[in-house]
């Protein structure tokens, strides 16, 4: 089947439309691509980012020399561990991996200058006319996408916000494995999301609800009077190191989602088309993911709307699988504080299953180490909870 080259704009330079640049233009040389991101070429939010089970490998397939450098920075380990109450518990089975998000950007933005795609920073889209005339456009400008909002009456997206507050900063801390760890301090519950994405640096996200948050002043707070405290709440986890802030900010998390994925020949990838909770460690593995289903969907249609319309069809149902995971484990996390009580055994376990997607026949099969435990800790106290 003959394919045409195509005139393609892409609105955000993150790891979505990237990689989907990366793979349409080495597909066909001719295809004209260029990427229009408002952010400076070395500047990103964040520190580093997470992924769960071994969920880089489905890029080696894709772009093999992009896939090779990536696993090169990437820090893995096998365990988490649940800290509650000074008490660490042990999960085997969960196989994590973390790069710094600057370093997936760089190496992206390499290999796409390599194949020839045009990549234009510090240039933010007001309206779509400077694509007017292009074969397609693609909206992968992030959480706060404007080409989403431009076409809202036709994406129909629903935006809601969590409860919790959370901030993200970074530390020179080093955990041995994936880390959350729950800490009460002066009346008010926190967990920290932790894991090493480098040879030096971590990242550690603080989470608390939203009257933990009122009561300790955050609000009135600047940034580094927010950091001295909760470098105070993690004290004993940090153990010496202080936190990092890059314009750290206390946020609520935008959950998206959009009735429509694509109108006309613009279509939505990653987090300007849904965004995943971090709870799950998803999100940069889906926005990769929405990039290769595209790009197989032009491989099979080359006609634009035929391929936007089998992406759609065929991706969504992983999509909204997905998805109903992630609610179920923002969920978890947005009552957290009310499970402090439990022992940290009790906690770890309920943590694992907080999807509904396993029983505890599976849990042993995927963590036979922590659920021996399990068991001996619950005919010990009697505080049996398996399903």
């Amino acid at each position: 089947m003959k394919r045409l080259p195509l005139t393609i704009g892409i609105v955000g330079a993150g790891p979505a439309g990237l990689y989907f640049a990366l793979l349409m233009k080495k597909s066909n040389p001719a295809h004209r691509i260029t990427i229009v991101e408002q952010n400076p070429a070395h500047l990103t939010y964040g520190w580093g980012v997470v992924f769960s089970g071994r969920a880089l490998s489905f890029l080696r397939s894709m772009d093999v020399d992009s896939y090779g450098e990536i696993e090169g920075q990437m820090q893995k380990w096998d365990d988490q561990t649940i800290i509650h109450k000074n008490e660490a518990v042990r999960i085997d089975g969960s196989v994590y991996s973390g790069i710094a998000r600057i370093a997936l950007l760089n190496i992206l933005q390499r290999h796409c200058r390599r194949v020839g795609v045009e990549i234009r920073f510090e240039e933010r889209i007001n309206d779509l006319d400077l694509f007017s005339g292009y074969h397609l456009i693609v909206g992968a400008d992030g959480v706060n996408s404007t080409v989403r909002a431009q076409l809202a009456e036709f994406f129909q997206p629903r935006i809601s916000f969590l409860s919790n507050k959370y901030i993200w900063y970074g530390t020179h801390q080093l955990f041995d494995t994936l880390s959350l760890i729950f800490r009460e301090y002066r009346n008010g519950c926190y967990v920290g999301h932790c894991y090493r994405y480098s040879d030096s640096l971590s990242t550690f996200i603080v989470e608390c609800d939203e009257a933990t948050w009122e009561r300790a002043g955050f609000a009135r707070m600047g940034e580094q009077e927010s950091k001295a405290y909760c470098e105070e709440i993690f004290r004993a986890d940090l153990k010496g190191h202080s936190l990092l802030s890059n314009k750290a900010a206390w946020l609520n998390f935008k959950a998206v989602v959009n009735q429509n994925w694509r109108y006309d020949n613009v279509v939505l990838l990653g987090d300007a088309l849904r965004t995943v909770h971090f709870s799950i460690g998803s999100g940069t593995r889906m926005a990769l993911e929405d990039a290769i289903a595209v790009y197989r969907a032009f491989e099979e249609h080359p006609e634009v709307d035929e391929a936007l319309k089998a992406f759609e069809e065929r991706h969504r149902p992983n999509v909204d699988r997905l998805l109903s995971i992630a609610r179920r484990s923002y969920d978890w996390y947005e009552n957290f504080h009310c499970k402090m009580g439990m022992d940290a055994m009790g906690l770890a376990y309920d943590y694992m299953m907080r999807s509904g997607r396993i029983d505890f026949a599976a849990l042993k099969q995927r963590a036979p180490r922590f659920s021996a435990s399990y068991e001996a800790w619950a005919q010990r106290t009697g505080q049996d909870k398996r399903v």
